[in-house]
């Protein structure tokens, strides 16, 4: 059950923004007056209708008992449903109502009461002032990714503790997001969207939800756990950073085959959060980015960033464009039958299996061609290898050649020096002798002269 579009935040549920007493802030539209007043369960008094929607109607009401006033959502059936599966949606409504009532955080709207009326649930919230994150963005466009990042770590914080309590949302989009005009941010509809999205296949042959942000294996029939959240969070983030939808398609089932086959286009805004968007974005569940994960990783953007506190701004609304054929909104709550969800997964069976055979030729041919470079690359290596070895060898033989011509230049002169002092020491001995002979001689004559003079 989803109330129109420009219902006002308040009529999906409460933020608590402590502390702020209960019922402080009013809703931000002029209500639509009930006929008469009307007594549920002998304690809330309807007094106006805040939104209508084709899952129910949203009530602005009085608790008698605690003198308070909250909104009350009364939950109505398709008139196609059997009344076997009108059985079985209202138990499961009043057990996951039930459910979602012990849930008790700030991210997530409280549910007051449930009770059963005239055959169908009704759901007691709380009612303070809020706008939807479709709302905001409907009157700002795109939002700061900073902004987007606070309302994720909000949003991831409500589903957590949805999670651990076993109360899987199935329905996470902008219109059943609430932001506060501190820029907070939590959850509503729990319970509701978990109750109306879930009839599976084997129980009433169709599923129920919004298709923009339908999780691909709920597009395929899958049981849905914790893990189709996640992906509604990424569509959610997605939308309010491109300001629309990611895989909108102007039809149902368009969309949802959008959503199984293809992935999500480039975000222009996102900036550091592209990376959260693609791991959220991840079509199988089992590789997709966890709420843990998810955490770090917007947390660690606005750490490194450190953006200024952002809010949403005045509730007033800019004209708006008219609306082409494929800008037609895309949250809105449809029922895919069985016949219809058969197709799609025919459909998206065979495209996934045509892609499947398009992307192993494609991995082969890739790997090949791997195989190829990696031979080349081994071969230049190799021939590299090679070369520097033979340029190696050279090298060394040179310095081996160079070596031994030193060698043989210092025997060379090792060999030359004795022969010239050999040479030197025969003609400088004569040279002596003859020296020596000649004194001898003069010295003889001297003494012969002395010798004939003293005779004389």
């Amino acid at each position: 059950m989803e109330p129109p579009a420009d219902a006002p935040g308040a009529l999906r549920g409460a933020l608590r923004t402590a502390p702020a007493p209960v019922g402080a802030y009013r809703p931000r539209m002029t209500a639509e007056p009930a006929s008469d007043d009307r007594l549920l369960a002998g304690r809330y008094a309807l007094r106006e209708v805040l939104g209508r929607g084709g899952m129910g109607v949203v009530w602005l009401a009085t608790d008698l008992r605690l003198e308070r006033p909250v909104a009350v959502k009364e939950v109505t059936f398709a008139l196609h449903l059997s009344d076997e599966e009108r059985r079985l949606l209202r138990e499961r409504t009043m057990r996951e109502a039930r459910t979602a009532a012990r849930l008790d955080h700030p991210s997530v709207t409280s549910v007051y009461d449930v009770v059963e009326e005239d055959g169908r649930p009704w759901l007691v919230m709380e009612l303070v002032q809020a706008r939807s994150l479709q709302e905001v963005i409907d009157g700002q466009g795109p939002l700061p990714w900073p902004a987007v990042a606070r309302i994720g770590l909000d949003v991831l914080a409500g589903l957590t503790a949805a999670h651990e309590a076993g109360v899987v949302h199935r329905d996470v989009k902008p219109a059943n997001v609430l932001v506060a005009d501190d820029g907070r941010a939590c959850l509503t509809d729990f319970g509701i969207a978990t109750a109306t999205g879930d009839p599976t296949i084997t129980t009433t042959g169709a599923i129920i939800g919004s298709p923009s942000y339908m999780a691909p294996e709920r597009a395929n029939g899958q049981p849905p756990g914790p893990a189709v959240d996640l992906w509604s969070l990424g569509a959610t983030l997605w939308t309010a950073l491109e300001g629309h939808p990611a895989f909108a398609r102007g039809e149902p089932m368009a969309t949802l085959m959008a959503v199984v086959t293809e992935e999500a286009p480039p975000a222009p805004h996102a900036g550091p959060l592209e990376p959260v968007l693609r791991g959220l974005l991840t079509k199988d569940p089992a590789q997709r980015t966890t709420a843990q994960q998810a955490c770090r990783q917007l947390q660690a953007a606005l750490d490194e960033a450190q953006p200024a506190p952002w809010s949403p701004g005045p509730a007033a609304r800019q004209p708006e464009p008219p609306q082409q054929v494929d800008e037609v909104r895309q949250d809105r709550v449809e029922r895919i039958d069985a016949a219809d969800l058969r197709a799609l997964v025919a459909a998206s069976a065979t495209v996934l299996g045509t892609v499947a055979r398009d992307a192993r030729d494609q991995a082969r041919h890739l790997a090949e061609r791997r195989r190829e470079r990696r031979a080349q690359a081994t071969a230049r290596e190799e021939a590299a290898a090679q070369e520097s070895a033979a340029a190696q060898e050279q090298a060394v033989a040179r310095e081996r050649a160079a070596a031994q011509e030193r060698e043989r230049a210092v025997a060379a002169r090792a060999d030359q020096r004795p022969r010239f002092r050999f040479r030197r020491r025969w003609v400088v001995v004569p040279v002596l002798v003859v020296l020596l002979v000649v004194l001898a001689v003069v010295a003889g004559l001297v003494v012969l002269a002395g010798y004939l003079l003293g005779w004389s």
